[in-house]
């Protein structure tokens, strides 16, 4: 992965800094939403700027990885974040939702997991 020199990236909402000036990234846990999704370290600057724009969506723009690699990313960050949710939802709930919605979140929990175990993993 090659940082592209002297490229704008638009941060959203009208930030914009040079790709290479851009030191780090951390996606935003709490109070995650419109208008903040990613902290972005700047060189020269002693706060990270926030950002409306997802990291992968940042990353794509300051270097030369293909943007479908980047896309995989972000569909498995989102992934692991429906099932850390399912996994808190107690057996109750869950028997609800499967009667009254038709919705086998064991079941969605299971093809999820499967998704995220790398395949070359599974031998070991």
């Amino acid at each position: 992965m090659r940082v592209e020199k002297g490229v704008l990236v638009a941060l959203g909402y009208g930030k914009y800094f040079r790709a290479d000036s851009i030191v780090g990234m951390e996606p935003v846990e709490e109070g995650r939403g419109p208008g903040r999704r990613t902290l972005v370290y700047v060189q020269g600057l002693s706060q990270p700027v926030v950002a409306s724009r997802s990291e992968g969506a940042i990353l794509r723009d300051m270097t030369d990885v293909p943007k479908e690699i980047t896309r995989v990313q972000e569909q498995q960050q989102i992934l692991s974040d429906i099932l850390d949710t399912i996994s808190d939802i107690d057996p109750v709930m869950r028997k609800i939702i499967r009667e009254q919605g038709s919705w086998n979140l064991d079941r969605l929990e299971e093809r999820i997991k499967d998704l995220l175990v790398p395949e070359n993993s599974e031998s070991l």
